[in-house]
């Protein structure tokens, strides 16, 4: 007789819309395959303190409509995680729990850190497969990730909401969105939001050519603007200055110089996390208007999660079972032209999808006359 295989699931990294609806389908399609479904707390830590729970049909029920994650969630790096008050590097724990727990499998929903940490595990011999996680829409070789739609369509009513108080008191409002290294939220909810500046990552802004453009608006009898504005934009001088620190740190020969490079860039990191204020001020200054900041925060990655997170969720959960019942492992399960592919795991992980200038998505804003900031 086979066997009955048992799988693990775990959820790693920020909460995101849409999390359960992927439990549910990983846990349903396995437990209809005769499998047993075993989920483990707060990402990899509940791997590495065998802190498991059964997913069975009870747990699975009714939390496709849940927001954030029944499992919980964590950050925690598995070669490097806090216990007791120490450092530790427990992957030889968490392969050996995955041992005694007689798992065939292992699914990690995450983003990027959850797939460099999936990788470690995948060479450490674990048969592990992921599932595409992040509001930020940046997973490398998918064209979608869990929670994204979901908190589009947040922050799009966001910024529809922001103009009637901004036409009404004829000033500029400054939106930042989640996304440090991509822009994809703030682009695209900026576009579907109506913005009239939309500044991100990828494309280092001119706070000169961002106040034209609005003084602009004044001259033509519009006296308001909607900023849309992605919380890792720079301007021109501030990237080239990251950039410059992050070339010291790669050519660095000595400690001493990879040390100064690295405090350059923490001084760096610190200074942009006030980014979005300093550029309301100096907006304020260049186009004398009254300017005020909107900062969406963890409203952007919480509730109900969209419907179209929900199918996404539900087509990339029962194809990761199908590869688990075909033993085809270290993949992440990715949304490639509405199918559901399995992508190797050490391709994604280090990598990410970043908005490229010519990118549809920019044409189109260029051409409804949105600032870019450039």
């Amino acid at each position: 007789m086979t066997r009955t295989k048992h799988i693990g699931i775990l959820t790693a990294g920020g909460d995101s819309p849409g999390l359960n609806a992927a439990i549910r389908s990983v846990g349903k399609a396995a437990l209809g395959c005769g499998m047993t479904v075993t989920g483990f707390k707060d990402g990899f830590r509940g791997l590495a303190q065998d802190l498991r729970f059964p997913l069975d049909k009870t747990a699975l029920a009714g939390i496709l409509t849940v927001g954030g994650t029944i499992l919980g969630t964590g950050r925690d790096k598995p070669h490097r995680m806090e216990i007791e008050g120490k450092t530790r590097d427990m992957t030889d724990v968490i392969a050996a729990n995955y041992a005694k727990n007689n798992l065939d499998a292992l699914v990690c929903m995450g983003g990027g850190g959850t797939h460099k940490n999936a990788l470690r595990l995948v060479e450490k011999g674990l048969n592990v497969i992921t599932l595409p996680k992040t509001i930020d829409n940046d997973i490398a070789l998918t064209d979608a990730s869990i929670g994204f739609d979901t908190a589009l369509g947040i922050v799009t009513e966001v910024v529809d909401r922001l103009h009637s108080t901004a036409h009404s008191h004829h000033r500029i409002i400054v939106a930042e969105i989640m996304g440090h290294r991509a822009g994809w939220l703030a682009l695209g909810a900026g576009i579907a939001g109506g913005a009239d500046v939309i500044l991100i990552p990828e494309i280092p802004y001119d706070v000169e050519k961002v106040a034209a453009a609005i003084r602009r608006r004044s001259e033509y009898g519009t006296n308001f603007s909607i900023v849309a504005v992605a919380e890792g934009a720079m301007s021109v001088s501030d990237a080239a200055l990251f950039a410059a620190a992050r070339s010291r740190k790669k050519g660095a020969k000595h400690a001493p110089e990879q040390a100064e490079a690295e405090r350059d860039l923490a001084a760096l990191n610190a200074r942009q996390a006030d980014n979005t204020w300093r550029l309301s001020k100096q907006l304020e200054e260049l186009t004398r208007l009254e300017t005020r900041v909107t900062i969406l925060g963890y409203v952007q990655r919480g509730g109900t999660p969209s419907a179209g997170d929900r199918l996404l969720a539900t087509r990339l959960g029962t194809r990761c079972v199908e590869l688990i019942e075909n033993e085809c492992f270290g993949v992440m399960v990715a949304d490639c032209g509405g199918m559901a592919v399995a992508v190797p795991i050490k391709d994604v992980a280090g990598n990410l999808k970043l908005i490229a200038p010519d990118h549809a998505w920019v044409q189109s804003a260029r051409r409804v006359a949105t600032c870019l900031g450039d």
